[in-house]
């Protein structure tokens, strides 16, 4: 549903920020795109939509192409931009009711249409007062909504939960999943529990270049600590159960965690591919250690996110 090939967009001689950049998104995927600030995200999806031109590549939406066909790219697209722009002095249904006439829905359906797009964002409750007047969280929502209105089979959110209070944050997750299964949704976020909430794919921008694509699960894989094993036993078991840690086989390192009073606390790390949780439960039970907590680690994304875009994985 939207293919980008060899993304190119350049300002002036000097700056870069999109250097060949290349996905597709089918359709009942939500990509999670992220990157630090200034990596080329809001820009590849200012040109997804057509609010940039791109200096090299191309953009087609349903097949249809951004420089050749952007009236039809933006028919099927629903943008949610940095801030949700809109006009202070309306308000939220003021607003809505512009944004159907300028998408042209037809007279029809429209108040049906508003009424999908306020009861889905929760606004019922301010949809009278100026946009000017609202909380950032509001002034969020009606940016979603608007995005939403018609129903679009393609959704591009830049921080589509900035400024929300996590109960709202919540509401729109819900609201997200619940659209995804017909859409093709691209989220935009600096928020990694998001990723792992909400999304299917998570891509990683950086310095305008994607260093890494693939599932949450399958980038959290990636991390230093995926299957590692955290333990915490009594102050007094510490010493015997770390020596008992480091002769065990398949076991490459044990580092020693800050602890609660009273406890000692080890990281196990496995071998490659190695599990290690059940055999460390073991070896605590024919010890008799007092085992206050015990898990084992899925990984970390925020690690793989510093390590992929700074070099730095502590």
């Amino acid at each position: 549903m939207i293919e980008v090939e060899n993304l190119v967009k350049r300002f002036g001689p000097l700056i870069t920020a999109v250097d060949g950049v290349s996905f597709a998104v089918q359709q009942g995927e939500v990509l999670g795109f992220l990157g630090p600030n200034g990596a080329g995200k809001s820009t590849t999806m200012k040109m997804i939509t057509g609010f940039l031109a791109p200096s090299a590549g191309s953009v087609r939406v349903l097949g249809y192409d951004i420089a050749t066909d952007p009236l039809r790219v933006k028919e099927n697209i629903g943008y949610l931009p940095e801030g949700a722009p809109a006009y202070p002095d309306m308000t939220p249904l003021a607003f809505l009711r512009f944004i159907a006439e300028v998408r042209a829905i037809d007279r029809r359906r429209r108040d049906e249409m508003i009424t999908v797009a306020v009861a889905r964002t929760q606004l019922s409750g301010v949809l009278d007062q100026p946009i000017d007047t609202l909380s950032k969280g509001f002034k969020r929502r009606v940016g979603l909504a608007q995005a939403i209105l018609h129903d679009p089979p393609v959704l591009i959110m830049d921080e589509p939960t900035d400024g929300l209070d996590p109960n709202q944050k919540h509401a729109v997750r819900q609201l997200i999943r619940t659209m995804s299964a017909k859409k093709a949704i691209i989220i935009s976020t600096h928020i990694l529990e998001e990723v792992e909430a909400l999304c299917t794919r998570a891509l990683i921008i950086d310095h305008g270049r994607i260093v890494a694509d693939g599932t949450p699960a399958s980038l959290t894989a990636r991390s230093r600590y995926h299957n590692a094993v955290q333990i915490a036993v009594d102050e007094a078991d510490g010493p015997k159960a770390r020596a008992v840690l480091e002769q065990m086989p398949q076991v490459v390192r044990v580092e020693t965690m800050q602890a609660a009073l009273g406890q000692a606390a080890f990281m196990i790390f496995p071998a490659a591919g190695a599990t290690l949780v059940d055999e460390v439960g073991a070896k605590a039970r024919a010890g008799g250690w007092a085992v206050h907590h015990l898990y084992a680690e899925r990984g970390r994304l925020d690690e793989v996110f510093r390590g992929l875009t700074t070099g730095d994985a502590r």
